[in-house]
């Protein structure tokens, strides 16, 4: 008696071993996934984005102040 692989992993597919978890009675599910690449690019250029505002417009008395 052999044992058979699994099927190939396939985002879309759900296989009998995701948990799925409920919220709100059941109207919410979440399950653990990879996120896709395109999200960690945002993720990413949010963080840079970030990194440049601080340094450019951090301190000084407020904008719109003379002084």
């Amino acid at each position: 008696m052999t044992k058979t692989d699994p099927a190939p992993n396939n985002p879309d597919e759900h296989s009998p071993d995701d948990d799925l978890e409920d919220y709100g009675g059941g109207q919410v599910q979440a399950r653990h996934g990879r996120l896709p690449i395109w999200l960690l690019v945002v993720y990413g250029v949010m963080f840079l984005w970030g990194l440049y505002y601080a340094y450019q417009y951090w301190g000084g008395i407020g904008p719109g102040r003379i002084g």
